[in-house]
């Protein structure tokens, strides 16, 4: 959906070949490079009916003790909201929120949600701090880079309101320890940004019974909704029911690769804490079953209506998301892609050896670094047609994104075409830097 452009509606067929699909088009050409892998059929169903699908729902959780005197004074303009009032507040109190990631998304939404007087936090966060988190992460300061994520926002949220009990979970979220962490908390917000940990959140959500709020950015649009399997009267949804399977690995770019405007997150980051907010207290009507998404270019928003799929099958345990979204390789796969480290590949240019290096990356990441001696072809320009027909296939090639995996594909999109003198190079430039020249900016 979030790869139309600014075409409000887009009709996509489930399951039909790349040769009759619409967003096969040029005016499309965002969606096509988003829904295709070089395979015949789409991988990710496009849902884009409009209509109101609006939805009211009653208090998450019951009202607390009474508010101290400090806490009345600290919380009164939510308390001047009729629809807020004390009981509202006492909810809050009472709540407790899991938020998984301390990043983009995560950030806002755990200092808003402490400001507001959510009881407890709990943090699910492995990571360090970096100093390129902090264009977005606004959580974390200058002070705080190489130190664990999930402390600094621990010390963040102690800054903003001494009062919340703040849990932090240090591991990787997985299959393993899913279901016990999420078990003690009333609701979750997954503010992450990958496919692996989303399916894994959705699905332990679903069989745990908790509702959740979903959030994504990605470059200048972001979007949000809320899933619940066992949400009243028969309106359960799931991510799946949006997304019923992941797309390809090299489809799929994060915003270490794609890049994301900071204050995006701010604006989808206070969208799910105001959800949050709504769910505990009752307030309003949730974006359960809507999806909304927001283009900060055009400053537009728009909610689309979602629906159970009818073809989705129930969720009965968890398993190996990694696997599930193609990002673990067999180490007995003899069609591995051909690639090369960053060292033999300075080796090479060291004796002189006679090929090409080509960068697959945007030119605005062509602009921030290269590997001396490297030609730049986009990947979408190098895999086009006349390109294809220019490359020299005798010529040994090199190819070389930021991390691998855009070379990876091309490589083997060009293997299709019946070139065989490839390699990739592992790791990417990001491999280069670290192994070959540190002296070259990171990001």
């Amino acid at each position: 959906m979030r790869f139309a452009g600014r075409c409000p509606r887009v009709r996509v067929r489930v399951c039909i070949t790349d040769r009759t699909l619409p967003l096969r088009g040029t005016r499309h050409r965002c969606a096509r490079r988003s829904l295709f892998a070089g395979e015949p059929a789409a991988r990710v169903r496009v849902q884009t009916t409009t209509g109101d699908g609006a939805m009211k729902l009653p208090p998450l959780v019951q009202p607390a003790a009474e508010l101290s005197a400090a806490e009345i004074g600290r919380y009164s303009r939510h308390l001047l909201l009729p629809d807020v009032g004390l009981e509202g507040q006492r909810r809050l109190k009472t709540s407790k929120v899991l938020v998984v990631g301390a990043g983009g998304l995560g950030s806002p939404v755990l200092l808003y949600l402490a400001a507001a007087g959510v009881g407890t936090l709990g943090i699910v966060e492995f990571d360090v701090v970096e100093t390129s988190n902090l264009q977005r992460q606004i959580i974390h300061g200058v002070s705080d880079v190489g130190r664990p994520k999930a402390e600094s926002a621990r010390a963040s949220i102690g800054e903003i309101n001494p009062c919340v009990d703040v849990r932090l979970h240090a591991d990787r979220l997985d299959a393993a320890n899913a279901l016990s962490v999420i078990v003690d908390y009333d609701l979750i917000v997954d503010g992450t940004d990958n496919f692996a940990t989303r399916y894994l959140v959705n699905d332990a959500c679903a069989l745990a019974g908790k509702p959740y709020v979903w959030g994504s950015v990605f470059r200048f649009e972001g979007q949000a909704s809320v899933f619940w399997e066992d949400a009243p009267n028969g309106a359960g949804l799931n991510y799946r029911d949006l997304y019923p399977e992941p797309p390809p690995p090299e489809l799929a770019p994060s915003c270490a690769e794609g890049g994301v405007l900071g204050i995006l997150c701010a604006s989808i980051g206070a969208m799910m804490a105001t959800e949050a907010v709504k769910l505990i207290t009752g307030l309003g009507e949730t974006l359960l079953g809507r999806l909304a998404i927001y283009d900060a270019l055009d400053m537009t928003y728009r909610f689309l209506p979602l629906r159970r799929d009818p073809a989705r099958v129930p969720i009965t345990a968890l398993a190996d998301y990694p696997a599930f979204c193609g990002l673990q390789r067999r180490e007995a796969d003899e069609d591995a892609p051909p690639a090369i480290s960053a060292t033999e590949l300075k080796r090479w240019q060291d004796r002189g050896e006679d090929f090409t290096l080509i960068d697959v990356r945007e030119a605005s990441e062509w602009q921030i670094v290269r590997i001396p001696g490297a030609r730049h072809i986009p990947k979408d320009q190098l895999v086009a047609p006349d390109m294809v027909a220019r490359l020299d296939r005798q010529q040994p090639i090199v190819l070389h994104c930021k991390s691998g995996a855009r070379s990876r594909s091309v490589l083997l999109a060009l293997q299709r075409q019946g070139f065989t003198n490839l390699r990739h190079l592992d790791g990417g430039i990001l491999a280069w830097i670290k192994n070959v020249d540190p002296s070259l900016p990171h990001y």
